[in-house]
């Protein structure tokens, strides 16, 4: 079962460091790819190359959601409803024409229960959840607050022993005790991680490189680029909510218009000149049952920015329209990037830190780089040797030449928390720099600003529990409509936090709350309905 919410203390700087170089072994000639694009926003992105006849090379670029978070295989029905970074529901309709082109398959992922139909489970098999939200219901303040209750519990699944899936399973676990024996081998099999990326920055030009590899032959090649997008719905793509669903209020109905696809031709060796698309080349299953491509037509969305046809926006270069750009080239390059300079924190929040760093260059101090990467790991330092273990930050750093200072804002965090952020710089031939990092302790929330009924959520395990429900009825009812129930709020959330953790992990305890808060529950049950 689903969330409890626990609140946390101080905070403290530490002095930057630098890291040692970690760089990519500078081998004279480079060959690499380049595709360009300017997004909207709230996508879902995966690029991939094939030859003339259609045979698959490799996966390019995928956003890191159904990358390394499992959003195409986690449990759930796949028309579960949705709200913001929602935790449950293979979502099968994400990339359906690459799912059946790139040729690998995996274990589904179901409910350590296996009521893939039931959004609440056990918390004795759901640990903590670091990536994604509890379920919310539309009335909830969570929900126009567009953010997360600050801890999570979720149950992230087995292996199925029958079903499978064209989408790797999630990657992001810590393993915990609570989990299934499978996690391990979940985590294994995943091998997009490492070109997993956050989402882009809608409305920001965004490119990614592909190192071609040393064996594919100089020829014609072609560029796919499939994007999908939840609530984007119109007349004729609008599909309702699940039925027999328990707990349907939670989330809405996300399912619209399909994904849709663009392709542009382009060669490596010769000329190499660059390649543009325009127009979309068609749409993709809106169940996600085949990899069929539909070619274009009126009941796609087109002429509106980010919806349909555009959720990739029109860019230029000359006389040139295009949506989505794409280039292979050649070139000598020896020297690593520098390393970022100045590192340091403006402003740390609870759940965000602020800091800014100077540019380095392309060749050392010259020039400027391809691209930046922000990493960061809680409760250890980052350093070069454990840097791939660090969470890949959802931050967008236009480059700019050496010397210019970038203002970084690094959201999502958790309170309380001792965090190790770094930055690498890389060049357009995939050289990489060294890491340049910093320290820093997020503080404890303001009194009020984080809202659940810990207590009770931990002794009956869910948020979605109809004791819970009642409670928190009772509390917003009641309790807030006069000076003195605020009072008794606000303490709850000094104390409650701390007793809801250790109930966690005590059967003993969590009895004892539930026998004591039964005759308030019925009290509020009589108040509230």
């Amino acid at each position: 079962m689903k969330s409890l919410l626990l609140a946390p203390l101080a905070a403290l700087f530490l002095s930057p460091q630098v890291l040692a170089p970690r760089v990519a072994e500078a081998a004279g000639e480079c060959r690499v790819v380049n595709v360009d694009f300017k997004p909207t926003d709230d996508l879902q992105i995966v690029i991939w190359i094939e030859d003339t006849e259609g045979n698959f090379i490799d996966t390019v670029f995928i956003t890191r959601k159904t990358g390394s978070y499992g959003l195409g295989n986690r449990p759930g029905i796949f028309d579960f409803n949705s709200s913001r970074d929602f935790c449950y529901g293979r979502r099968v309709t994400t990339f359906p024409i690459w799912a059946h082109r790139h040729g690998l398959t995996w274990p589904a992922i179901i409910f350590q229960d296996e009521d893939d139909r039931d959004l609440s489970h056990s918390i004795a098999q759901s640990s903590v959840e670091r990536t994604y939200c509890r379920p919310l219901d539309p009335s909830e303040p969570l929900w126009d607050a567009q953010t997360c209750a600050t801890t999570v519990y979720t149950d992230k699944g087995k292996i199925s022993p029958n079903d499978t899936s064209l989408y790797p399973p999630r990657k992001d676990i810590t393993v915990d005790s609570r989990d299934s024996e499978d996690v391990p081998a979940m985590i294994a099999s995943n091998q997009f991680d490492a070109i997993s990326k956050p989402t882009p920055l809608g409305g920001t030009s965004f490119g990614t490189v592909w190192a071609i590899p040393e064996d594919l032959a100089d020829g014609n090649y072609v560029a796919w680029m499939e994007v999908s997008k939840e609530f984007d719905q119109n007349a004729n793509y609008d599909f309702p909510s699940p039925v027999g669903i328990p707990w349907s209020e939670y989330g809405l109905p996300y399912r619209g218009q399909p994904s849709v696809v663009y392709q542009a031709p382009f060669q490596i060796g010769g000329a190499e000149e660059p390649s543009f698309s325009l127009n979309y080349h068609g749409y993709g299953d809106p169940d996600g049952l085949d990899g069929v491509i539909r070619a274009p037509d009126d009941t796609i969305t087109s002429g509106t920015e980010g919806s349909g046809a555009g959720r990739i926006l029109v860019s230029s270069e000359g006389a040139e329209m295009y949506r989505l750009r794409v280039q292979a080239s050649s070139s000598a390059d020896e020297t690593v990037p520098g390393e970022a300079s100045e590192l340091a924190a403006s402003e740390v929040l609870s759940d965000a830190i602020a800091f800014a760093f100077v540019a380095p260059g392309d060749d050392a101090q010259e020039g400027t780089v391809s691209s930046y990467e922000v990493r960061y790991l809680a409760g250890a330092e980052l350093t070069a040797e454990n840097w791939e273990t660090g969470t890949l930050a959802s931050v967008q750093i236009e480059p700019a030449p050496a010397g210019t200072v970038h203002d970084v804002l690094l959201e999502g965090l958790l309170p309380n928390t001792n965090y190790s952020v770094g930055v690498r710089a890389t060049d357009e031939c995939l050289n990489e720099g060294a890491i340049a990092s910093f320290s820093a302790l997020t503080p404890k929330p303001e009194a009020g600003t984080v809202d659940a009924c810990f207590i009770a959520t931990a002794a009956y395990g869910s948020l979605l529990a109809n004791e819970v429900v009642s409670l928190r009825g009772f509390r917003d009812k009641y309790l807030r409509s006069h000076a003195t129930g605020e009072i008794l709020v606000e303490s709850y959330y000094t104390f409650g936090p701390a007793l809801a953790k250790l109930m966690v992990g005590s059967p003993l305890l969590r009895r004892t709350a539930r026998a004591a808060l039964e005759p308030a529950i019925e009290s509020a049950q009589g108040l509230v309905k």
